[in-house]
């Protein structure tokens, strides 16, 4: 679905202190951003936010980082987080959301500077000519081991069982151990898990949720 070009997103964005517009600039520079030693996490594509603004706001020993490639969508994300830390009554110190394509998050970051990724509802893109395109396809997979620390992990989620399949195919081929497999989420005795948008609309109508922990 096209988004409606919202011409307020973007001003929106560049005035807000914890958005970044310009992340090659921080490669290797992460830690002295957040002004801290905690671990940093990594969301690609954290659409409107309702993950990022959820599990920062949980943990607040750690440090988060969110990639979205749309004003029209980070502008929202940017909203929620600002919500949960008011509700709080505390700032925002532990979330910077990143306006980027996440075809050169490699770009942005730097050797050992990421403790894991989450990978939630990424596009399946279920054509096989276009295959090469999803995020935990071999070519992106290799991007990340230039900036994950050894040890760290991925956090993946799809409701496409062809995506997920293939997925774990893709994890194996490029040395990751597999830690954790489920193809019924909501059904596991998984207890760490928080919604996305999506999640929330798609569970609600009885689809299945796999998910996966992925070990570098």
């Amino acid at each position: 679905m096209r988004l409606r070009h919202k011409p307020w997103a973007r001003p929106e964005l560049e005035a807000c202190s914890f958005v970044i517009t310009n992340p090659k600039d921080f490669k290797g520079k992460w830690k002295e951003v957040f002004k801290n030693d905690n671990e940093i996490y990594l969301e690609l594509g954290c659409g409107k936010g309702k993950f990022i603004s959820e599990i920062s706001a949980q943990n607040p020993d750690k440090n988060f980082i969110g990639i979205d490639l749309k004003n029209e969508v980070l502008v929202y994300a940017k909203r929620k987080v600002e919500e949960k830390f008011k509700e709080m009554g505390k700032e925002v110190d532990n979330v910077r959301l990143i306006i980027g394509d996440i075809t050169y998050v490699d770009e942005m970051f730097d050797k050992d500077e990421i403790s894991r990724i989450y990978l939630n509802f990424s596009t399946p893109w279920p054509k096989k000519r276009h295959n090469k395109r999803r995020l935990t396809y071999p070519r992106f997979l290799e991007k990340y081991k230039t900036f994950l620390k050894k040890g760290s992990e991925i956090w993946f989620k799809t409701d496409h069982e062809d995506f997920f399949k293939d997925s774990i195919n893709y994890f194996q081929e490029c040395g990751f151990t597999l830690k954790y497999i489920t193809y019924d989420l909501h059904g596991s005795d998984f207890k760490e898990n928080i919604m996305t948008e999506y999640e929330m609309k798609f569970a609600s109508l009885g689809q299945k949720i796999m998910f996966l922990i992925a070990a570098y």
